[in-house]
């Protein structure tokens, strides 16, 4: 029976166990403890592994099998997605408020599950967000902000945290945009994590963990840059 890794928090940030380590009940779960230092995340995210966790619960640390992804030339635009871009009602913009972005991010769904962004993930985030490797793409009404998508960006993988919406097409509208962003900056492979319907229906697909693996090696790098 596998063990889960404990990280010490003055332990080596960037040490991670190897992902085949990864339980299979909960899927995917890798490691609990260390911090939301920079560093550390940057180790994680090159490698493949994300933080998931509540606030009752130690910091957990994620690879799942399969990894879902969407490829940029695959995203699937439908017609009447494409119809509500043609008609302007919506701006896209990046990086104009990721602060906004992320907090709407972590607010409570309609559904009336809850959200996984607690203060200190928010703050983690805004930090790597300085640093130049969190980015957000942001749909706009007008002045309201209405939807959008933030992650990061390493190397060719933008690694897709979380999405909101407070209009119909709101997110999609943003995901979108983040995929030419994407095309127009060489950036290979969109990290969706875990599956859902929606992805799929946009044009995301499950790869395996190992095949995940081998696209990190070859194109992430810890770079940061701008996209404003």
């Amino acid at each position: 029976m596998t063990r889960l890794a404990w990280l010490s928090e003055n332990a080596d940030p960037e040490w991670f166990p190897e992902l085949d380590q990864a339980l299979r009940e909960p899927e995917g779960l890798l490691a609990a403890g260390g911090d939301l230092s920079p560093r550390r995340l940057l180790a994680a995210y090159s490698r493949g592994i994300f933080p998931w966790y509540s606030d009752a619960q130690p910091i957990l640390w994620w690879s799942p099998e399969p990894r879902m992804v969407l490829f940029p030339q695959q995203f699937k635009c439908a017609r009447s997605l494409r119809k509500t871009i043609r008609q302007g009602s919506f701006e896209t913009l990046i990086d104009k408020d990721f602060g906004n972005t992320i907090s709407a991010c972590a607010q409570p769904r309609r559904s009336g599950g809850g959200t996984w962004l607690n203060a200190d993930m928010i703050a983690a985030y805004q930090r790597l967000h300085e640093l130049g490797f969190a980015h957000s793409v942001e749909t706009y009404r007008g002045s309201q902000l209405v939807g959008g998508i933030y992650g990061l960006h390493l190397g060719a993988v933008f690694f897709g945290e979380s999405m909101f919406s407070r209009e119909r097409d709101a997110s999609k509208v943003a995901l979108a945009r983040l995929v030419r962003e994407c095309e127009s900056r060489a950036i290979r492979m969109i990290d969706c994590q875990v599956a859902s319907p929606h992805l799929q229906s946009l044009g995301a697909r499950e790869i395996p963990r190992s095949e995940f693996a081998e696209h990190l090696q070859d194109w992430v790098r810890l770079t940061p840059g701008r996209w404003g």
